[in-house]
C-alpha cells in the first residue's frame, strides 16, 4: 500500500493481496482523518458483499472469488467508537455480470485505486431504534 495526500485529497494505491476496508481504515487512522469522501476502481480476487434487512435487522453478505472488475467504490468516513467506514462496491465478474452491495471486505487482484475527499469536521454515527442502522448523528446546537 501506497498513499500520497495533496491537501485534503488522499490518493490509495493498493497492490495484489492487500485488503480494501483495513487499508483504507489505516491510512485515515494514521492521517487523523474524521470525515471524508471515498470513491475508487480497481480489480479483487474476492469480495464479501451483501444487503441489510430492516426486517430482520442483520445483514446478509456473499461471497464472490474470480477476476472481478471493481466498477464502483463508495462511501465515507464517520466516527463511531473511532473511524468509521461505511462503504458500498459494484462489480463485474469475467462474463459481464454485475453484482453489488455494502462492501465487507474485498481483496485486490491486480490494482487499487482510491481516492478520499477529506473534509473538515466530524459527524458521529448512531443506532437507529426504528431500523437497527448506524445513522448520522449531528450534535444539538454545534455540540456533542
Amino acid at each position: 500500500m501506497e498513499y500520497r495526500r495533496f491537501k485534503n485529497v488522499i490518493v490509495l494505491k493498493l497492490n495484489r493481496g492487500e485488503e480494501i476496508v483495513s487499508s483504507v481504515k489505516s491510512v485515515c487512522e494514521r492521517e487523523k482523518v474524521t470525515l471524508a469522501k471515498i470513491s475508487g476502481i480497481g480489480a479483487a480476487q474476492s469480495v464479501k458483499a451483501g444487503f441489510y434487512d430492516v426486517q430482520t435487522r442483520s445483514y446478509h453478505t456473499k461471497e464472490y472469488r474470480g477476476n472481478l472488475e471493481i466498477l464502483s467504490l463508495d462511501g465515507n468516513v464517520t466516527q463511531k467508537d473511532g473511524v468509521y467506514l461505511h462503504l458500498h462496491i459494484s462489480f463485474a465478474a469475467e462474463d459481464g455480470t454485475a453484482y453489488g452491495g455494502h462492501l465487507n471486505e474485498a481483496v485486490i487482484g491486480g490494482a487499487g485505486e482510491i481516492f478520499l475527499t477529506v473534509i473538515n469536521g466530524k459527524v458521529f454515527r448512531e443506532i437507529d431504534d426504528e431500523t437497527g442502522l448506524n445513522v448520522f448523528l449531528f450534535p444539538q446546537n454545534g455540540i456533542f
